[in-house]
């Protein structure tokens, strides 16, 4: 695979939970390929990278996956609301922030500010 298959595969097999960026997946799989662990071979104009013997028994005797971590305890389902609920708010924002007056945007503003104190006082157990 090449870094950004990578990517998207730790992407995938987390659920979401984690898609690590390429400023920490480049380097590590240099750092990995310095190692003796991957060997890389360029084809057509990108780095594929394997497992060596010795990063093939490194892995194998190696703690669990970080994805496997990462998506653990993770309840898919109230996930999938916070994500739409979300997104559903920053669509609705940006309408208004495209199409509305300036009074109107100011008010939508207010209203986001507003939403995430009162996210913090949930934390803080206030009302």
């Amino acid at each position: 695979m090449h870094g950004y298959e990578m990517i998207q595969e730790i992407a995938e097999r987390s659920g979401g939970a984690w898609k690590p960026s390429p400023g920490s997946v480049y380097p590590t799989l240099q750092l990995l390929e310095d190692e003796g662990l991957i060997a890389s071979e360029s084809e057509g104009g990108k780095k594929l990278f394997s497992l060596t013997e010795a990063g093939l028994e490194a892995a194998e005797g190696g703690p669990e996956a970080p994805w496997e971590e990462a998506s653990r305890g993770v309840d898919w389902e109230a996930l999938g609301e916070i994500r739409q609920a979300g997104f559903g708010l920053m669509e609705a924002f940006g309408q208004v922030w495209k199409t509305g007056s300036k009074d109107q945007r100011d008010k939508a503003l207010a209203v986001i500010n507003d939403a995430r104190k009162k996210l913090y006082l949930i934390l803080a157990d206030e009302d």
